[in-house]
């Protein structure tokens, strides 16, 4: 008697068919449209092809082309048809890998030429005729050495290699599209037609075979494909935007900051850029101290040793810049990359009861960590940053209350800084970690506690918490629709008692406490960067590190603007004089592409009659007003938010 599969539907309803049916004989017994529409398959939520045989019971779901999931699998077919395209136009050519990535897909090639931009709209033709054939995609399962000896043949010595990379238990498949087929674990949809034409080639790059720089070096293509032309049309506009954006060639206009060689991914600071970076930093220092938490500063360089205890040396070495010690001295420091066990050593030094806890510590603390020169990407990838980092040491009937209350205050930072869209990851055990499962099990279930009391939407990023514990990351989506993953709540239960931490509590025994990691901005360099191209440079006037100038129309009113300014500063506001013998068209030009907020232009009878005329950023109409009156409607717009709350609350405002 044949064997049969049982199939549960997406509304519910159970079928029973032959083991061994395919996803697409299921899909044309019910509606031959249905099998018509359908690019795959989905068993128990793994996307699957639809001509796999189904060998086992299972929930089925049949994915059109527009189903959100079919994404990476149009991404994918794209990459495989990319790889043809190319080795029809430069036969020789060898391909290596083609995975899809974040928005789109790339695949790296080797050819004694390398690739160029002019190249791409050639490939993209190629592309296209390609996905004209609708050849259907099959699937082939090769013997190892099968597989080795075809491509050794061809001369792809990269997929040689691949092959004997692949572990021996698992299958070597082969997909096919017409005749050129490669190497891959799939699924792919039914044929190269359902990947449509709504894909771009974005640009090459240079890429190390395996990433390593003792290997050749390969040529990278970088596309994207949506379902739609318009999803296409909408996120080559966003690029475009971005561009625009780019916190690099704005903090040039702006004269923030800048980056050279002899320091990779560090950033030398510029006056005005300086001034931003501390009205962060103020604006998380009042917050801290109305959260309650205390600051401190912990050194820059330990003992590696005590970075051993910690687990950082196992776990964190390669991102660690160690230092050499001298012929004189074995001792190996390290230059801190996390706060965390410094603020272990304070917690430490002096006996800590149950009545301290929660007992809050916080720190701009600066930190180095090793990225390839290669991942560096101005502020928002770099070596040297600085951390609005906090640990907060309570007890296990603490956790789920002190993380909700975390959880609020983050969520009120980023209401200031004008990010509503927030997004919240709850990060579970990563692979690589320390700690047993028991105490691992204990901590999600409290972070989870506390993600549901929040009442806010949340998505699981499977395996991604720290090494030491669980986390939630917050995630911004900035005017343009991009996310950014920033702000962070994590429970340790391993590194306090790793590093002898403890509490004396009700019963006069020593507890180990927990700790919770926090960090709001996360780094303040980052975070900058950030609002740098969120606000396409357009800061809020409590943010601008120059919020005014005054500039004159001719000299005859220098002294009326030199009065000016000294009346603007004793208001609190940051102001500069432009008294330069310009005319007054270049200065404005000048000083919009720096972003200054407002422009105060006077002149001889602006003098006369104690008035500035204003041009605020971005608007062509001017306002004339009294002095007084203009210089104390700006004051008041350059009061932070959080300190209008305050006077509002105390009644001064």
């Amino acid at each position: 008697m044949a064997q049969t599969v049982a199939l549960t539907f997406p509304d519910g309803a159970r079928r029973e068919y032959p083991q061994g049916t395919t996803g697409f004989d299921i899909a044309k017994g019910i509606s031959p449209s249905l099998a018509k529409r359908t690019v795959a398959m989905a068993l128990d939520g793994t996307l699957a092809d639809l001509s796999d045989p189904i060998e086992r019971d299972a929930k089925i779901e049949f994915l059109t082309r527009d189903d959100p999931r079919s994404l990476e699998l149009i991404r994918h077919d794209a990459a495989h048809v990319l790889a043809e395209a190319v080795q029809s136009l430069w036969p020789g050519t060898q391909v290596t890998i083609g995975p899809v990535i974040e928005n789109g897909f790339y695949y790296d090639f080797f050819r004694n030429q390398p690739f160029t931009p002019e190249d791409l709209p050639v490939i993209e033709k190629k592309m296209k005729e390609i996905i004209a054939r609708d050849k259907p995609f099959s699937k082939e399962v090769w013997s190892r050495e099968q597989a080795k000896k075809t491509f050794k043949e061809m001369g792809e010595q990269f997929k040689v290699e691949l092959v004997d990379a692949i572990p021996a238990d698992q299958q070597i498949k082969i997909y096919k599209q017409g005749d050129w087929f490669d190497l891959c674990r799939g699924p792919h949809m039914t044929s190269t037609g359902k990947i449509g034409n709504a894909f771009k080639l974005m640009k090459v790059a240079g890429a190390y075979w395996r990433g390593d720089s003792n290997n050749p070096m390969l040529t990278r293509i970088y596309g994207t494909a949506f379902a739609k032309q318009e999803e296409l049309d909408a996120y080559l506009k966003q690029i475009e935007e971005a561009e625009k954006r780019d916190h690099r060639r704005l903090g040039r206009e702006m004269d923030l900051f800048h980056f050279q060689e002899e320091a990779p991914g560090s950033v030398f600071w510029h006056p005005k850029g300086w001034t931003l970076f501390q009205q962060l930093e103020g604006y998380i220092r009042r917050r801290q101290q109305e959260f309650g938490f205390s600051e401190v500063n912990a050194p820059q360089l330990m003992d590696s040793s005590l970075w051993v205890q910690s687990g950082h040396m196992a776990t964190f070495r390669e991102n660690m810049f160690l230092t050499q010690p001298r012929e004189d001295d074995e001792r190996t420091f390290v230059v801190k990359p996390m706060n965390c066990p410094g603020h272990i050593q304070i917690f430490k030094n002096g006996l800590k009861s149950y009545r301290d806890l929660p007992f809050k510590l916080a720190e701009f603390g600066k930190v180095h960590r090793f990225e390839p020169s290669g991942a560096l990407h101005g502020l928002m990838r770099v070596r040297a940053f600085t951390q609005d980092d906090a640990h907060i040491f309570v007890t296990n009937e603490q956790i789920a209350e002190e993380s909700l209350k975390v959880n609020n205050q983050i969520l009120s930072i980023y209401e200031d800084f004008g990010f509503s869209d927030v997004t919240i990851k709850f990060s579970d055990r990563p692979e690589k970690r320390i700690g047993d499962d028991k105490v691992w099990d204990q901590a999600e279930a409290a972070l989870m506690a506390a993600l549901k009391a929040s009442g806010r939407p949340w998505t699981l990023n499977k395996g991604e918490g720290a090494f030491y514990g669980p986390k939630l990351e917050y995630v911004l989506r900035d005017a343009i629709g991009r996310d950014w993953q920033c702000g962070t709540v994590q429970v340790d239960l391993n590194m306090p008692g790793r590093l002898g931490a403890f509490y004396i509590d009700e019963h006069s025994n020593k507890v180990t406490p927990v700790m919770l990691h926090r960090a709001m901005f996360g780094s303040l360099e980052r975070f900058t960067g950030i609002l740098i191209e969120h606000y396409a440079g357009h800061l809020p006037l409590w943010l601008s590190p120059l919020q005014a100038v005054i500039a004159t129309i001719t000299s005859d009113a220098d002294d009326y603007a030199r009065e000016a300014i000294e009346t603007a500063r004793r208001m609190g506001l940051r102001v500069a004089s432009d008294l330069r013998n310009e005319k007054i068209n270049y200065k404005v030009r000048e000083h919009s592409l720096a972003k200054v907020p407002a422009l105060l232009v006077v002149g001889r009878k602006e003098a006369a009659e104690r008035t500035v005329s204003i041009r605020r950023l971005g608007q062509e109409k001017q306002e004339v007003m009294p002095l007084e009156a203009a210089l104390r409607a700006l004051a008041d717009e350059a009061v932070p938010p959080d300190v209008r709350r305050m006077q509002k609350a105390s009644g001064k405002a």
